[in-house]
């Protein structure tokens, strides 16, 4: 299937008189008919439902869909992105591991991957995502277990170079792992490039409607833990019964003990509910995200025209430093740009307060047109430094173009900028 008929239909199969909508199983637990039954469940967990800590027919089913939009061989979802990402790297390192991660990530990710994971004693090696292989080659040490990026970062819209990176990784038997969010797999599937594992938060463009929030990791089933040092995966897991992931699930085994282990202990599942919201979302994914791409392709052209913007970061835009792997990469580039406005964090505050249509509000990738001042919202945490390493300008606003009528956006944005004359 294509993915506009994956969007409808993946996940959810219902048989005969069963509900053409995917029901909300609103239950925590699950009855079996005898204790053995539940014993033999705690024995091997893919087996059935136990618990909705780890598992849930709803949820289940919004996993499977993700993966098959990815192409992975099975999904986890999480309660938030930020959830997400945290288990992908605790599913493979531990205290006095250490890990790559390109330098322009979302500030939230930059607080959790250099500041929280350092103190349970995990490294984050920062390299740029613009950097060279020999300066990437260099950042690896013999504790390195994964190397991180985004597709398109947030909110610095730099197009990651999947294919450099993957192959690095590699060389050194690490897996690549790559937050997928602002691309969704509708323009980009990481996998087909050699990316090893997805992550997104689903409270952006899957969701789209701002009403749930989420995160899933997706596992290609490429990557053979075998030949690298991951013991978690190769060596038996005293927490369960000796089981050795790759000996037992095989190309599932990361996915299946990021569950068995991590969320057993962690218990950031979401609520069948969000998934229920989620999967609304997920229907009209494919379609939407051609008309974000659209949408945002004008604004940008405007905003290159306007005078009163020192420049603009839209990879669809053929002036933009990463257009030619946007081409390479991508189908679209999202409906996300980030634009330095002249005069500064001041002026662009003001611009962002004197709009009427777009909300200021600390989101991102919704139906609704909406923008924010990263430095002083999102990635307030960073030092001048940090921020420039993210790529970060005073005078940045990133907006984040919606579904309105191309007009009604293009007006409000003229408003904005006559308050600033």
């Amino acid at each position: 299937m294509k993915d506009e008929t994956k969007c409808l239909h993946s996940g959810y199969h219902p048989k005969n008189s069963e509900p053409r909508v995917m029901p909300i199983v609103q239950s925590t637990t699950y009855v079996y008919d005898s204790t053995a039954e539940v014993a033999s469940v705690f024995d091997e967990p893919t087996k059935s439902l136990i618990y909705s800590r780890f598992a849930n027919p709803t949820v289940m089913a919004v996993e499977q869909k993700i993966a098959e939009l990815e192409g992975g061989v099975g999904a986890m979802c999480t309660s938030s992105g930020q959830a997400a990402n945290l288990l992908a790297i605790l599913n493979i390192c531990k205290a006095g591991d250490s890990f790559i991660s390109a330098t322009e990530i979302y500030g939230g990710t930059v607080n959790l991957f250099w500041f929280t994971l350092k103190k349970l004693g995990i490294e984050c090696i920062a390299v740029s995502t613009d950097a060279d292989e020999e300066t990437i080659e260099k950042a690896f040490k013999p504790n390195t277990k994964a190397v991180f990026g985004e597709t398109l970062a947030n909110p610095a819209l730099t197009v990651f170079d999947i294919e450099k990176f993957a192959k690095i990784a590699h060389k050194h038997n690490v897996p690549l792992i790559m937050d997928n969010t602002f691309a969704t797999p509708v323009l980009c599937k990481p996998f087909e490039f050699g990316c090893d594992i997805v992550t997104h938060s689903t409270t952006k463009y899957m969701d789209g409607h701002a009403v749930q929030g989420g995160g899933v990791i997706v596992d290609s089933g490429n990557f053979d833990w075998t030949k690298g040092n991951f013991p978690e995966l190769t060596e038996p897991d005293e927490s369960y019964h000796g089981i050795v992931y790759t000996e037992v699930y095989g190309k599932a085994a990361y996915i299946i003990k990021a569950r068995m282990q991590l969320m057993r202990d962690f218990g950031c599942y979401p609520a069948a509910h969000s998934a229920f919201l989620l999967n609304l979302g997920l229907e009209t994914l494919a379609v939407r995200m051609k008309q974000y791409c659209e949408n945002a392709l004008t604004v940008a052209k405007y905003l290159e025209a306007n005078d009163k913007v020192e420049s603009v970061a839209y990879p669809g835009l053929e002036s933009d430093k990463y257009h030619e792997l946007a081409k390479k990469y991508l189908k679209g580039c999202s409906g996300v740009i980030s634009f330095v406005i002249k005069g500064g964090r001041e002026t662009a505050m003001k611009f962002m307060d004197s709009l009427e249509l777009a909300s200021n509000e600390v989101h991102v990738a919704d139906i609704r047109t909406c923008v924010l001042h990263p430095a002083s919202e999102t990635h307030r945490q960073l030092t001048d430094e940090q921020l420039a390493a993210a790529g970060i300008n005073g005078g940045m606003v990133r907006l984040s173009v919606g579904l309105e009528n191309i007009d009604d956006i293009l007006a409000d944005l003229d408003k904005g900028f006559a308050a600033v004359d």
